[in-house]
């Protein structure tokens, strides 16, 4: 089973992309969405004991959080060192799962993959990208964002074009729903060959 890497910057259309790889058949686990359910589980004692006060009794305050984060960027580590080893956990059982469905490919959508070393455990690599001014445009759109909270959130990723310089494919989100749903038919395609080899699922996640 081939393990695929969806990743870009925020803004860049990793969701829209997702969504187009699942209608095709393809499981993904989105590292957001397990970060999500982690706190409200798991990550809330651990995230209380490291930051007291940014949980209540629903689970992790999110706003709460990201003020403290942006007032001391240096707790990231601290957090990380928390909720990455828990999404690991996640990401292995949603891998030997799909395995063991069947799946040709399976896709962990993860927005740091190249920052943290996650492209060295997958066997292919997808990076959506688009113009600047556009992923500007969409990411201060979002509720609640603003351009202290993109201007952090950048910080911690790699440019654009260093993440397309190390791809395996580069995803054009800058275009329309249909010419990004073709690149991901084309890119597909490619990957049915058999000219990749799945080596990923035994080397780092059986």
């Amino acid at each position: 089973m081939l393990i695929i890497g969806l990743t870009g910057s925020i803004g860049m259309g990793k969701s829209a992309a997702a969504t187009m790889l699942r209608a095709r058949g393809l499981p993904v686990c989105d590292a957001d969405a397990e970060v999500h359910k982690l706190y409200r589980t798991t990550a809330v004692a651990p995230i209380e004991a490291a930051f007291p006060g940014t949980t209540t009794a629903d689970g992790v305050d999110r706003q709460k959080l990201a003020a403290l984060l942006l007032a001391e960027p240096s707790s990231f580590k601290r957090l990380e060192a928390i909720v990455h080893p828990l999404v690991r956990a996640a990401e292995t059982a949603f891998l030997v799962d799909a395995k063991a469905a069947g799946s040709w490919a399976a896709v962990l959508e993860i927005p740091l993959l190249f920052e943290t070393g996650g492209n060295a455990k997958v066997d292919v690599t997808i990076v959506v990208s688009a113009p600047a001014d556009l992923q500007r445009t969409r990411v201060l759109s979002r509720a609640g964002m603003t351009e202290a909270k993109l201007t952090q959130i950048l910080s911690r990723q790699w440019p654009d074009d260093r993440k397309r310089a190390a791809a395996t494919f580069v995803v054009d989100t800058g275009r329309t729903l249909d010419q990004t749903a073709a690149q991901i038919d084309m890119l597909l395609a490619d990957l049915k060959s058999g000219t990749r080899q799945a080596q990923a699922f035994d080397r780092h996640w059986n």
